[in-house]
């Protein structure tokens, strides 16, 4: 009888874990066709969700079905705490880390959708990452009996000694926090630093800030310095810009005309050229005369800031083509230099008198 009560009992254990792992499949397929639908919407967090769950709830299923073969077992008290304990724990360590996977992956999708490109700032990322598995490790430890209160005491003497060894490093961590959170610079914005360096910002982590300059180097900014340096953000407000572009013409030329041609340059190539704004206000601006011709400016409109060099390329060769079909000057500037021969102070008629190097006069001979 007591044969056929454990025999039974192992059966039960049996078919509880297979229909645990039964469930964790089925729940993995379920979760693969949801994870199709969910890519055909816009928002990005049902995927970061879903693809986490993709792993956790197959797990949890198991751990699931293994604890209740686990109480089918004839086991003893102290040996069923341990098991369930221990189950217990590995659930809360994988729900941990399925909650820091959506926690960080949603953190980056609204870092996405607010600066608008693909780069994020990995410093909110990896902070709530670490809050994340730090709170599920400490739960964990407490779920196995592991008193967490020395280990928090052990934890804070501990955080003191690397505060203070990692100065700089702190430093720049909560510089790159108070730089994200004053919004001043966001991941995609295009800076210039008053020691010269410039370039769009691809990401703010833990320590640096990373800058990818124009000719698609990365240059390596300290937080900290980022945050005491004069900087221009060509990006905030808002990314247009107005391009001044300097020109000139003759003073026999027709200004009224030589405005309207210039306007008209100005509007073609905002309409045809990308990076243009086509509902940008032309404007000349007539403000010098100079020693050879009437200089002026010439405002345009640009889309962002590396679109300027696209537009002023074009809008150049444009306004020159232009200027030499409507008969409109560009002069070079001229100088005119005379001369005034110097007198000789050598009464006229006197002959040349040849002389040594040490300046007396070389005797002739008859």
């Amino acid at each position: 009888m007591t044969r056929d009560l454990v025999l039974h009992d192992w059966v039960v254990a049996a078919i509880a874990l297979a229909s645990g792992g039964a469930a964790g499949l089925l729940l993995r397929a379920l979760l693969k066709w949801l994870a199709k639908h969910a890519e055909r919407t816009k928002w990005t967090g049902d995927d970061i969700i879903v693809d986490a769950l993709r792993t956790l709830a197959p797990w949890a299923a198991v751990i699931a079905g293994a604890a209740v073969a686990a109480t089918a077992l004839p086991l003893t008290a102290r040996v069923g705490g341990l098991v369930n304990q221990s189950l217990t724990a590995l659930l809360i360590i994988f729900a941990t880390f399925t909650a820091a996977r959506v926690v960080a992956g949603l953190v980056q999708s609204v870092a996405q959708s607010r600066t608008g490109v693909a780069a994020s700032a990995t410093i909110f990322v990896n902070i709530t990452r670490i809050v994340v598995l730090t709170m599920g490790v400490l739960v964990a430890l407490e779920t196995v009996g592991v008193s967490i209160a020395p280990l928090v005491t052990a934890l804070g003497v501990g955080g003191l000694a690397v505060a203070l060894a990692l100065q700089d490093t702190l430093a720049n961590l909560f510089a790159g926090v108070h730089i994200l959170a004053s919004k001043t610079v966001q991941p995609g914005d295009y800076i210039r630093l008053s020691s010269g360096e410039e370039g769009y910002v691809v990401d703010i982590n833990w320590r640096n800030s990373v800058v990818r300059n124009l000719s698609n180097n990365l240059v390596i900014i300290p937080n900290g310095r980022l945050a005491r340096t004069n900087m221009t953000n060509f990006t905030q407000p808002e990314a247009k810009l107005s391009l001044l572009v300097q020109a000139g013409v003759g003073y026999d030329s027709d200004l009224e005309h030589v405005e309207r041609v210039t306007l008209d340059v100005v509007d073609g190539v905002m309409a045809d050229i990308e990076g243009g704004v086509p509902d940008h206000e032309a404007k000349v601006r007539f403000h010098t005369f100079a020693d050879s011709r009437i200089n002026f400016t010439v405002i345009l409109g640009v889309g962002e800031f590396s679109d300027q060099y696209r537009i002023k390329h074009e809008f150049i060769k444009r306004l020159h083509q232009r200027y030499r079909e409507e008969g409109i000057s560009i002069p070079a500037p001229t100088r005119t230099v005379s001369f005034r021969p110097e007198e000789d102070p050598r009464p006229a008629g006197s002959a040349v008198v040849p002389h040594q190097r040490d300046g007396s006069p070389i005797a002739r001979t008859a």
